[in-house]
């Protein structure tokens, strides 16, 4: 099939480019030129493992093609997929301002030659689907001639105007996974209750729905893989089951940090606590890992969105507003314990080993190590800090943010009264801590992540402190 996907962003590009591999036609349009002459030019803007190996696959094959003209990529669409931001607010609402250029931009773009079946692929408030349908089809009167219909594109008469649809399918994407979450999810949301608009997407996803692909080196299919579950839902219900999940998955995080601080009140280990709820089919394991709380570009934003959307409903969401308020207490945890072992925090050096919200991204949005450095700055210490991918986008997008960064972890450690373990990436699974403990001033070891153990780091000279432990 032929598709337009508007936004080379992290899930316009990688939605993009397994489309492509899949064997349909893709053009990836973007208005920033500079990330599509990088793309032409065979580089990838984001990091994403096993990303930059599929899309050299696919230009090979000429299978995805990068442009800025909007106009002349979605005339020659079978779908066209919305992919572009919607960042916070101060207010905590998305900005909506991008979804809603790009939406009246296709609605001018579309022409009578056949069905377009336009895809909300960000994340959008509930309630959104009739909005887009509404500035699409602003879109298309704008360039209709004076005295021609107007009304419902998808009611007008074909002679008359362009014939479109709207439908929401909401990504489930985790950075450094993407890849693999693309092609074999957990399940599929098509947000339409027309039948011709799931007709198409259901030819779109047909090859993983049924598995029937030959799967990339880079994400090999999971043993015990079947058919993809799809869900097929009204548009209200496919936007709210993004927000739900994540909001789920934030609580989940939350409650297992309330609980690890509980179980250092009674002398308790959360890893045990966890293990124990976690068999509990009801509950499940994942999830469930006590640490410095969650960040990322994600769960925040579409928590505060979800909070938003029952305000403008008159409905108190407490649960949601007490996941947040958790999360933002577990990065205090870090000074407290930094404060019970060093005393006095002016003048000492602390590590930060990971600046990334999570391993295997080198994104820093609402990262727990951007506010650590910051409180530890603020009490005079100095903060050192290595991340294996991360420090280049720091460095870049926080310039004033008071960090010496190091060239290795070894490197790091060099004078530090204390080491804290922000972002659990593989590198540190495997160095040895004796070889950190040797250059170091201190020996306080606080392991927000709890990757190691107490006998590993105190054999090596560590005063190890973990999470719930």
């Amino acid at each position: 099939m032929k598709v337009c996907v508007v936004g080379v962003g992290y899930v316009g590009l990688v939605t993009g480019t397994c489309l492509a591999y899949l064997g349909h036609d893709v053009v990836a349009v973007d208005s920033n030129s500079e990330k599509i002459e990088t793309l032409r030019a065979g580089g990838c803007p984001i990091y994403e493992p096993g990303l930059p190996e599929l899309l050299a696959m696919v230009r090979e094959r000429g299978a995805i093609r990068f442009e800025t003209d909007l106009t002349a990529s979605v005339r020659q669409a079978d779908i066209v997929f919305i992919a572009v931001g919607t960042p916070p607010t101060p207010s905590g609402d998305p900005d909506l301002s991008f979804v809603a250029n790009v939406a009246r931009s296709i609605g001018a773009a579309l022409d009578r030659a056949k069905l377009r079946v336009i895809v909300n692929k960000s994340t959008v408030p509930i309630g959104s689907g009739d909005w887009v349908a509404m500035l699409v089809e602003e879109g298309v009167n704008a360039t209709l001639p004076v005295g021609a219909p107007r009304g419902s594109g998808s009611l007008a008469p074909a002679d008359a105007k362009p014939d479109f649809l709207v439908a929401s399918n909401p990504e489930f994407l985790r950075e450094g996974t993407a890849i693999h979450d693309t092609l074999y999810p957990d399940r599929i949301v098509l947000g339409s209750l027309d039948a011709r608009a799931q007709s198409v997407l259901r030819e779109l996803y047909a090859p993983i729905l049924e598995q029937t692909f030959v799967a990339p080196g880079c994400a090999p299919r999971p043993d015990g893989s079947g058919a993809v579950p799809l869900v097929t839902t009204d548009l209200a219900s496919a936007e709210l089951i993004k927000y739900a999940a994540n909001a789920f998955l934030a609580t989940k995080i939350s409650f297992i940090n309330e609980m690890a601080n509980l179980c250092e009140k009674v002398g308790a280990d959360v890893g045990e606590v966890a293990k124990g709820i976690g068999l509990d089919s009801r509950i499940g394991h994942r999830f469930l890992n006590a640490g410095l709380g969650w960040g990322g570009s994600c769960f925040r934003k579409d928590i505060s969105a979800l909070i938003a959307t029952a305000q403008d409903y008159g409905y108190e969401t407490r649960l949601l507003r007490a996941a947040i308020e958790v999360n933002e207490a577990q990065r205090h945890v870090v000074i407290v314990k930094l404060q019970e072992a060093l005393k006095i925090l002016k003048g000492k050096v602390v590590g930060l080993l990971g600046l990334a919200f999570k391993p295997d991204t080198d994104d820093l949005r609402d990262a727990p190590s951007l506010d650590i450095a910051r409180q530890l700055t603020r009490m005079g210490a100095r903060v050192r800090a290595y991340d294996p991918v991360a420090m280049p986008n720091c460095q870049a997008q926080y310039p004033d943010l008071e960090l010496i960064y190091a060239e290795d972890p070894v490197d790091l450690a060099w004078g530090c009264d204390a080491l804290v373990l922000v972002t659990e990436w593989s590198e540190f699974t495997t160095i040895e801590l004796s070889r950190l403990k040797a250059g170091m001033r201190g020996n306080v070891l606080v392991d927000g992540r709890n990757l190691y153990g107490h006998a590993a780091a105190q054999a090596a000279g560590f005063q190890y402190l973990g999470v719930g432990r």
